[in-house]
């Protein structure tokens, strides 16, 4: 039974007034709309959805059905027909009686946060519905037969895009948080909210990329990314940090830490307290971290072979240099975990033992499975790439960004979505988020080469990948490693990380699995004493053996890690200050490169 309380208060002329006011300040901002989007350059249509034979296969399947076993599509149908009947009636009473029946059996959404959803018999069917719908399509996607793994995967994916854009959250009559912040504000959230979404497009050329944070509230070098450290090296490719000692003795053996170049390095170096950089200098290593180069046009012909060359073996070479040694230990995370992977392949080939050790830290080497991304890695995909990055030279961060966020597209995409535009909310100060936005392009060849030869034809683990006159091999990583997954990683899967550490050639391996996902996972420091991890020496079984024999370990991995990479770090040395004679200071961290935006 609903109550004085549950309805919103009469408006004031006055207020109404002021509402009128407000939105008639739509008009200038629609003109703005109007010419950012005039002047949007666009791109592949190709990358917006996937090409009809998806749809095709599974609407012949379901047509099939219906053929062969009518009674199985007419009774889902009838179910379809009937639940959206009782609804209806729900609502039509609830009208005239002015209450709802309590339901207990709705599943907890935090969408459907808001009193109106249980309370309002209008909220109510509208929620009702949205999800009898939802079920109709599971119910539909899930009939359909004769079809393959990979186009079952892309069925599921898609459906599940369309039914989560459908939310009635998503729209303005259908959201009571945001009619109500309108009627609360006489407007002024509605005209802040479009406020917001015209500047993000004219931020991003007409592209609709949903910023996750105030990106006002953060500064490189000022309040994120602090830890002391210079450039000692500069090329085409990458700026080479050398860190400052935060101990009067250091280990002799250095350690260089190459990030993934698809972001930038500093999720690494965020804040003090949870800064992994910041941490290894007061272990007492001697730290070297690359920050890439963030591509343009002139950068379009550069592929993995660069990045292998002017990349990690340049680095390696300076930071033997520098501290006047022969060996290092290497870190490679994600994508330059899979390159540090086909590096230590061409170095064993070469007969170079100039990497003493190596961590992965998520590091794919086995494309065997593509998870998640299968959606994504198909040819009408991947042409569409192949054309884009041929027009444009590059393959644009906000591409990128967008395939990542539309895996968990309620809290990427819409929940900011809605906040921004529909409540005219700023967003919040975020130092992840803020990183989250900053992106970075790919080289066009580069691009292609990854997601053809290694994601697509899986070749490092199969057939050999060619490159630099040589045949790689994932057999051929044959150091000492450690290989740090994440339990609920969405980009690189642990078990799929765990069969490529699994064909390494390597006779010591040790592999961790942290608790949470691809950058929480990693970014755990112990002070915060926040996830644990599953250790197992034991290497042979499956992914699901592993698991189940493995130990739980409280706490973060980090001094696991530091452990074992101290016995691979030789003796005590004085600290070194950054640079040498020769390699003289370029400016401080975090460098130059790590400051260029990805807008061409």
């Amino acid at each position: 039974m609903t109550t004085s309380e549950d309805r919103p208060s009469e408006i004031s002329q006055e207020s109404f007034d002021k509402l009128k006011e407000n939105l008639e300040k739509v008009e200038g901002l629609s003109k703005r709309f109007v010419e950012v989007m005039a002047n949007k350059p666009g791109h592949n249509p190709g990358l917006d959805g996937p090409n009809q034979e998806v749809f095709a296969k599974a609407a012949t399947s379901y047509l099939s059905e219906a053929l062969q076993n009518p009674a199985k599509i007419l009774e889902q149908q009838i179910e379809f027909w009937s639940k959206s009947v009782l609804n209806f009636a729900e609502a039509q009473k609830a009208l005239l009686t002015g209450g709802v029946e309590e339901d207990d059996d709705e599943p907890a959404d935090r969408r459907f946060s808001n009193p109106m959803w249980k309370s309002s018999p209008y909220f109510r069917f509208v929620k009702k519905q949205y999800m009898t719908t939802t079920r109709a399509i599971e119910v539909a996607v899930a009939a359909a037969e004769d079809i393959d793994v990979t186009q079952r995967r892309r069925l599921n994916y898609f459906a599940q895009q369309i039914v989560d854009l459908m939310s009635p959250t998503n729209f303005l009559a259908t959201n009571p948080d945001a009619l109500e912040k309108a009627v609360e504000t006489e407007g002024e959230s509605l005209i802040r909210g479009l406020e917001n979404l015209v500047s993000d497009l004219e931020a991003n050329d007409g592209e609709l990329t949903v910023r996750l944070a105030d990106e006002s509230a953060f500064e490189l070098g000022g309040n994120i990314a602090t830890t002391p450290g210079e450039v000692v090296f500069r090329n085409r490719m990458m700026e080479l940090i050398q860190y400052a000692p935060a101990t009067e003795t250091v280990h002799e053996t250095p350690l260089i830490l190459f990030p993934p170049w698809i972001n930038k390095f500093y999720i690494l170096d965020l804040k003090a307290q949870n800064s992994l950089i910041k941490w290894v200098t007061e272990q007492g290593y001697t730290l070297f971290v690359v920050s890439w180069v963030n591509p343009n046009r002139s950068l379009s012909d550069v592929g993995m072979a660069d990045y292998v060359q002017d990349g990690f073996l340049t680095a390696i070479e300076t930071v033997k240099e520098i501290c006047g040694v022969k060996q290092v230990n290497a870190v490679g995370y994600c994508i330059a975990g899979t390159t540090l992977g086909l590096t230590l392949s061409l170095l064993k080939q070469r007969g170079d033992k100039s990497v003493k050790s190596a961590t992965f830290f998520t590091a794919l080497t086995d494309f065997s499975d593509q998870g998640e991304f299968t959606p994504f890695l198909q040819d009408d995909f991947i042409d569409a790439i192949e054309e884009e990055v041929n027009t444009q030279g590059v393959l644009r961060s906000f591409i990128m960004a967008r395939t990542f966020s539309y895996l968990r597209s309620r809290d990427l995409i819409y929940s900011p979505a809605i906040r921004n535009y529909m409540m005219g909310e700023t967003p919040p100060a975020f130092d992840l988020l803020y990183w989250n936005g900053d992106g970075a392009n790919l080289p066009a060849k580069m691009a292609v080469e990854y997601l053809r030869g290694l994601c697509q034809r899986n070749e490092f683990t199969t057939t050999g990948i060619e490159l630099m006159g040589h045949t790689l091999h994932v057999r051929d990583v044959t150091v000492p490693l450690m290989a740090i997954t994440c339990e609920t990683d969405h980009i690189a899967a642990w078990k799929d990380c765990y069969r490529g550490v699994q064909m390494m050639g390597s006779r010591s391996k040790t592999f961790v699995v942290s608790e949470s996902g691809h950058i929480a996972g990693i970014v755990n420091p112990p002070s915060k004493d926040k996830y644990g991890h599953y250790t197992n020496a034991d290497l042979k079984p499956d992914h699901e053996g592993w698991m189940k024999a493995a130990k739980y370990n409280k706490g973060s991995w980090w001094p696991r890690w530091e452990g074992w990479l101290k016995k691979r770090s030789g003796k005590q040395v004085p600290a070194r200050i950054p640079g040498d004679s020769t390699h003289k200071s370029l400016g401080p961290a975090p460098g130059a490169y790590v400051k260029v935006s990805a807008k061409l």
